[in-house]
């Protein structure tokens, strides 16, 4: 049944014969599209836990999963769920040097080999309880996954950039990748001591830069922020609590002056600070470019490399072909952590959304907790969002968040199906 307020159901079309209302096809198709729900429940897990729960109430439904990531945690296995590919294991340094699991996923279409990687395998936030501090944290393990994706005869390199524990630029992935002294040099150490790099720790940057030519580098940004101001790396990792104003005001000097270097060792002019201001044709990349600060100004550092950065979550729609499959059913389902102001800009519930409004299919999101109004979800092209948390569920929805994601699927189901 549909309840008060929300709009017909997907598949209410109906027809007119001889006076009588005929519903074309009972059955509803849906996608279920989600990103990675809460800390606990990958893209992969949550569309089946929708899947399951919506089954339960309308069994004859024609449900179809199609996990989503935004390049944050959980961009692998979204990939893989959709795509397949071959996936390598490899153990790659974590932000503070120890050995860490990680997966490279493979990918050949055409004669042409695309390796996925996931930067949260070695500088992602379930890494922070190991050790260590953001000040000492580096991103030589993302360097790590690179080698491995090269070393694989990779011709396309599709990194996924979500948070991070090291705010370092990216310096560690390009010390770990040959420039300087390497992951023991100034540059493998962190945003704490990227004050003293001088020029000769960037020695070799124009020739990793050479090398990575040859390769379509691509960065799949989870956030658009820029490297350096008020929105910067440095800034956003104040705003969340990782590091202290002061702290992050430092920061954000060595992280400067790390680009300021960067600049002059590709070749741009060091007065003009060509990698500070817009986009330049000495370096083709800048600090301000949208996505540069994404992962702790990971962003950037593979933007020295040549790469182009793109909006993870439209990255990822691309590559499962999202746009065809919304087009093949009748309803649109997402789920997300909490719904708040900032899920409604460059996430996987507004790309969802967006290429369902394309469709003309109506876009339904599960969310931990729903925090905007209908006019915002409206603006976004949401039909409507439906709470996981209710009041007082909090134990509930930490005990079994999966099981907690398919119950409120089934009563989603009664509105939109049954």
């Amino acid at each position: 049944m549909r309840e008060r307020g929300e709009p017909w159901p997907a598949h209410a079309a109906r027809s007119r014969v001889g006076g009588a209302t005929l519903c074309q096809d009972p059955r509803v198709r849906v996608l279920v599209a989600p990103d990675v729900v809460g800390a606990s429940l990958p893209a992969p897990v949550a569309a089946a836990a929708i899947r399951d729960g919506w089954t339960r109430t309308a069994p004859s439904d024609d449900v179809r999963v199609c996990p989503l990531s935004d390049g944050g945690s959980g961009f692998v296995a979204a990939v893989h769920a959709s795509t397949g590919g071959e996936l390598l294991s490899c153990t790659v340094r974590s932000p503070w040097g120890t050995g860490v699991p990680a997966a490279v996923l493979l990918t050949e279409t055409g004669g042409r080999r695309t390796a996925y990687v996931e930067a949260a395998h070695a500088t992602g936030p379930a890494l922070v309880g190991r050790a260590g501090s953001p000040g000492t944290a580096t991103s030589a393990g993302v360097g790590d996954l690179l080698a491995v994706a090269r070393d694989a005869g990779a011709t396309r390199v599709v990194v996924g950039v979500g948070p991070a524990v090291a705010y370092d630029a990216g310096a560690g992935m390009l010390a770990a990748l040959g420039v300087g002294a390497g992951p023991d040099g100034v540059l493998g150490s962190g945003a704490g001591r990227l004050g003293d790099v001088v020029e000769g720790d960037l020695v070799g940057l124009r020739e990793l830069r050479a090398v990575w030519a040859g390769v379509d580098l691509v960065a799949a940004c989870a956030s658009d922020l820029p490297l350096l101001g008020l929105h910067g790396a440095s800034a956003s990792a104040a705003a969340h609590g990782d590091v202290p104003a002061d702290r992050a005001q430092a920061m954000e000097r060595s992280v400067a002056h790390l680009a300021h270097l960067a600049g002059a060792a590709l070749g741009a002019d060091p007065v003009r600070r060509d990698l500070l201001a817009p986009r330049s044709a000495t370096t083709g990349r800048t600090a301000a470019l949208p996505g540069a600060g994404a992962g702790g100004g990971l962003g950037f550092g593979l933007a020295l490399l040549g790469a182009r950065l793109l909006p993870g979550a439209a990255v990822v729609a691309d590559v499962v072909d999202l746009a065809a499959r919304v087009a093949d059913v009748d309803l649109a389902v997402t789920a997300t952590g909490d719904l708040d102001p900032t899920v409604l800009h460059g996430s996987v519930v507004t790309t969802v959304a967006d290429a369902a409004m394309h469709a003309a299919v109506p876009t339904v999101v599960i969310a931990g907790q729903v925090l905007v109004g209908r006019r915002e979800l409206a603006a976004a092209g949401v039909t409507a969002a439906y709470p996981v948390r209710e009041p007082g569920d909090d134990a509930a929805w930490s005990a079994d968040p999966g099981g907690a994601l398919a119950r409120r699927a089934e009563r989603v189901a009664r509105t939109w199906s049954a």
